[in-house]
C-alpha cells in the first residue's frame, strides 16, 4: 500500500512538467526535421535537449518501476509506459493522464464520459498524426524513390492513412516510413472506432432519455 502511494505522489507531482517536457521534445524534433537552414551548431543544441528530455523520460520511468515493487511484471501493466519511453514522440498521447491528474483534484469530472472519450480521441489523432508526419518525412524525402518529398506531402499522407481511406497515390518507400505506416493505421482504426462508438453511445442515450421523459399516451 505504501509502495502504491509513494507511485501515485511521484506521479501527480511530475506528470504535468512531464508533459510540458514531451511537448519541448516534440517542438525541438520538429524544428530539427523541417528547418532544412538551420545551421549545425543548432542542430547540435536541439539534439542535446532532446536526449536530455528523453533521460527525464528514462529517469521517470525508472522510478516508478522502483516505487511500484513490482518487477518485470510492472512493464506488462504497464505497455504504454515503455512504448513512450522508447518512443518519446508519442509521450503527448498521455495527455488522458493529465486530465485524470486534474480531476482528481476536484470533487467530480468536469467532462461527461462521452465527451472525455471523443476529447481524448481527437487530441490523440492530431499528435499521433503530426508525430507520425515528422517521422515518415524525415525518413522518407530524402531517399531514393520516395513519393514523399515535402512536408506537405506527409500531411496529406498521414489524414489519409489515419482515416483509413488510403489513396495510394503517395506512399511510404523506406522501411522507417512503412513501419510508421502500419502504426499509424492500426492507431487511425482505433481512434476512430472510439470516436464513432461514443457518439453513436451517446445519440442512442439521448434518445432513450428523452423516449422516458415523455408523458404516457391517453
Amino acid at each position: 500500500m505504501d509502495e502504491e502511494n509513494g507511485q501515485s505522489r511521484w506521479r501527480r507531482r511530475t506528470e504535468l512538467p512531464l508533459f510540458l517536457a514531451s511537448l519541448l521534445y516534440l517542438f525541438c524534433y520538429a524544428v530539427r526535421v523541417l528547418a532544412e537552414g538551420l545551421s549545425e551548431g543548432w542542430r547540435d543544441v536541439l539534439l542535446a535537449v532532446t536526449y536530455a528530455l528523453w533521460s527525464l523520460f528514462l529517469i521517470d520511468y525508472l522510478v516508478r518501476w522502483r516505487l511500484s515493487g513490482q518487477g518485470l511484471s510492472y512493464v506488462r501493466r504497464h505497455v504504454m509506459d515503455a512504448i513512450v519511453v522508447l518512443l518519446p514522440l508519442l509521450r503527448p498521447l498521455r495527455v488522458v493522464r493529465i486530465y485524470e491528474t486534474v480531476r482528481h483534484r476536484h470533487a467530480h469530472a468536469r467532462l461527461t464520459l462521452y465527451a472525455r472519450v471523443i476529447a481524448y480521441a481527437s487530441m490523440s489523432a492530431v499528435l499521433l498524426g503530426f508525430a507520425g508526419a515528422l517521422t515518415v518525412y524525415s525518413a522518407e524525402h530524402d531517399a531514393p524513390g520516395a513519393t514523399i518529398t515535402t512536408f506537405g506531402d506527409s500531411v496529406w499522407w498521414t489524414c489519409s492513412t489515419l482515416t483509413t481511406v488510403g489513396y495510394g497515390d503517395i506512399t511510404p518507400v523506406t522501411p522507417m516510413g512503412r513501419t510508421v505506416a502500419v502504426a499509424m493505421m492500426a492507431g487511425g482504426m482505433a481512434l476512430l472506432g472510439a470516436v464513432t462508438g461514443s457518439f453513436s453511445s451517446w445519440v442512442i442515450q439521448t434518445f432513450t432519455l428523452d423516449e422516458d421523459r415523455e408523458p404516457p399516451g391517453p
